[in-house]
């Protein structure tokens, strides 16, 4: 386990929120600070924050890179309540978000390229060292500081509570739709399981124009694929009969699974010149078979979330084609009732934690 923090003496500014203290991932009120606002910097009242599948990781400290106390949370929407004196893009009042980063470098190839997620000295939203040291905490609190660079508006036409998830489970799955070139209308596209990531590059891709076939363990996900959002056809990735079916008629696919399972047969869905690409992680490392993709020119790829330009574009992409996850709201005290049934992928499909209305200091 990562060695214990004290950074609630580190900064002037009082701050509330629930924290895991160990990996029991059991979260809890917690008092802490937050860094004034610098002259760069963009503060805001949280009003909503979504519960990430990474954030079920870190509180555990699967990844063996948590910081105790740990403040999860990197779907992070809110109100502007002050800006620092060199603030050029937000103003007190603004709808705005945070996403999985709030630092880079800003200087190397990736940051100049709007890659800071590429970037080495790129640093998450929670449990990472900051600038000055100190260690960053999450949206699952009362505020947020951040640069300006790594905050991004929120359009009236989105509601705050569905643009949360959008600034993870969007941004992964619309950059590489965007990237690979699956955004072009009338192409082909899969998507391999049906959960907070999968169903958010359904409706990705339609509104892109693309015709989708969900690709999914479960059959009794059909009628929700097809009826409630909006694919056209449903392959069960076990009934072999489906799979033969469908072999060489995707243009793309974007698998968000993150369970060990076999890409020789999505390989075999995809079209000459086709790509594959990962945006699930795997404990394990998969098998790839290299003779199918020499033999249609094929590509197996990976892709994370986007950079700040790219999120912008994002957001302001779903707010014009009224693209929103499908959220369950809940109360900040149901969390780690949301973090089990999350384990159990028990969820439709995104949790919000309304912070807003239910983060209660005097449950401290």
């Amino acid at each position: 386990m990562a060695a214990q923090q004290l950074p609630e003496f580190e900064h002037p500014r009082k701050a509330f929120g629930w924290a895991a203290r160990d990996t029991s991932g059991l979260l809890s009120p917690f008092n802490f600070s937050r860094r004034e606002t610098g002259e760069k910097d963009v503060a805001f009242k949280v009003v909503y924050c979504g519960v990430c599948h990474s954030d079920l990781h870190m509180i555990k400290n699967e990844w063996g890179s948590s910081i105790y106390p740990l403040v999860p949370g990197h779907e992070i929407v809110g109100v502007v309540t002050e800006v620092g004196s060199k603030v050029e893009n937000f103003k007190v009042g603004d709808k705005v978000g945070v996403g999985c980063m709030v630092g880079s470098c800003r200087s190397c190839e990736s940051c100049s390229d709007h890659l800071e997620n590429q970037c080495s000295k790129m640093i998450l939203t929670y449990s990472a060292p900051y600038l000055d040291a100190t260690i960053t905490y999450g949206g699952y609190s009362d505020s947020m500081v951040a640069d300006e660079h790594f905050v991004v508006h929120i359009p009236d036409a989105l509601p705050l509570d569905a643009a949360a998830p959008l600034l993870c489970a969007g941004i992964t799955v619309y950059s590489p739709l965007r990237y690979f070139g699956l955004h072009n209308p009338g192409l082909h596209v899969g998507v391999v399981g049906l959960g907070g990531l999968g169903h958010m590059a359904v409706k990705f891709a339609k509104a892109f124009g693309a015709k989708v076939t969900v690709i999914s363990t479960s059959p009794n996900k059909k009628n929700e694929a097809i009826q409630n959002l909006g694919a056209d056809s449903f392959i069960v990735s076990r009934e072999q009969d489906e799979m033969q079916a469908a072999m060489g008629t995707l243009d793309g696919i974007i698998d968000t699974v993150s369970a060990e399972h076999p890409l020789l047969p999505l390989i075999g869905l995809l079209k000459p010149n086709g790509k594959l690409v990962l945006v699930g992680a795997p404990e394990r490392p998969l098998q790839l078979p290299v003779f199918p993709l020499l033999q249609g020119r094929k590509i197996v790829a990976g892709s994370g979330i986007g950079g700040m330009k790219e999120t912008q574009e994002m957001i302001d992409f779903a707010a014009k084609h009224d693209v929103k996850p499908d959220i369950e709201v809940i109360p900040m005290d149901y969390v780690n009732t949301a973090m089990e049934r999350l384990l159990k992928a028990d969820v439709k499909y995104r949790f919000v934690i309304d912070i807003g209305n239910t983060l209660n200091p005097t449950s401290n």
